[in-house]
């Protein structure tokens, strides 16, 4: 008996050895393709930062990352599924609020770990979060947005990129701070959300900066309020929600690279410093900065404690406010 498990710790062993990447591996990283994975529909800020880094990434890596959109579940299902693939460099996630905050913390049963199921590699940008709606809301500010939905309790919708997301979570915050009522409309992803909000269906948006810009400077999407530390030098005009008052509604959004847990140290470190040196390419900036993101580039480490500082505001914001999700 004694024989057989000795045997049999000496297979398990062999089949370790062979599955994970070795040494030898992580110096040839990467031979291949990398999947990079945007866990909400094409169109919208996870997209857009996830693509304007990716082309260049692969350059620099001398091999294609391939962005491959995954929505669904308020960004859950992308997730899920970076968080269970092989740890060696070809399959990557992008990290949100939405994924590594929100979700975990309005989840009774996650699909994934946020802070033990992933490595955090750097966070690329960071963005304002906004308030807009369509031009034919009889409103031409946030306060008379408040005294409109106060008037109308029930009556009218919010659009957000999903159920339990950064959006849904900015929506709710805004009713409590501001005592209205509101119906949610998730959606998979900014991109389907902004073409509803377009067309008039949903009135009312809670998204970052990069997905509704270009319809906000086309005049198509009348921007109320911004969410970040200070207005926008692009909108001076329009004020923060501390500003107005309702200062938990003020945070802003972040965008990062993420790989499996247990993806070897040498794969992590060359990814870290190609990223921030991609992140830090003029061109890679003004792109970024064009479509309202600011460029960041951190070390694993302090992307690190800013997904846990994250995680733990949005279950205090849960507890405090007594919001549910669900």
């Amino acid at each position: 008996m004694q024989r057989i498990s000795v045997l049999a710790g000496l297979v398990a062993g062999f089949i370790i050895a062979l599955l994970a990447p070795s040494a030898a591996d992580a110096q040839a990283y990467p031979n291949k393709p990398v999947k990079l994975i945007v866990p909400f529909a094409p169109g919208g800020t996870t997209d857009i930062v996830a693509r304007i880094f990716a082309e260049r990434l692969g350059k620099e890596l001398g091999q294609p990352v391939l962005v491959e959109n995954r929505a669904g579940a308020g960004g859950a299902i992308g997730a899920a599924e970076a968080a269970k693939a092989a740890p060696d460099g070809y399959t990557l996630g992008m990290a949100t609020v939405s994924t590594m905050a929100v979700g975990p913390a309005t989840t009774a049963k996650p699909t994934y770990n946020n802070l033990t199921d992933f490595i955090p590699i750097t966070n690329i940008a960071a963005t304002p979060n906004v308030l807009v709606v369509h031009p034919s809301l009889p409103v031409k500010d946030a306060k008379e947005l408040v005294e409109l939905l106060k008037k109308n309790p029930g009556k009218y919708s919010f659009a957000s990129s999903g159920a339990k997301g950064i959006g849904h979570m900015m929506g709710e915050l805004f009713q409590l701070a501001t005592g209205t009522d509101l119906i949610h409309i998730p959606y998979k992803g900014a991109g389907p959300a902004v073409i509803d909000v377009l067309a008039g269906t949903v009135p009312i948006f809670f998204d970052n900066l990069p997905s509704s810009k270009a319809n906000i400077d086309a005049g198509k999407f009348k921007l109320l309020a911004v969410m970040a530390p200070k207005r926008l030098p692009g909108y001076p005009n329009v004020p923060t929600m501390g500003e107005l008052g309702w200062g938990e509604v003020n945070d802003r959004a972040w965008y990062g690279l993420l790989a499996p847990a247990k993806t070897p140290k040498e794969i992590v470190d060359k990814l870290h410093a190609t990223s921030v040196k991609v992140i830090n390419m003029p061109d890679i900036r003004e792109k970024l900065i064009n479509n309202g993101a600011d460029p960041v580039g951190n070390t694993p480490a302090e992307f690190a404690e800013q997904i846990k500082a994250e995680f733990e505001r949005a279950k205090n914001a849960v507890i405090k406010r007594k919001i549910s999700l669900d």
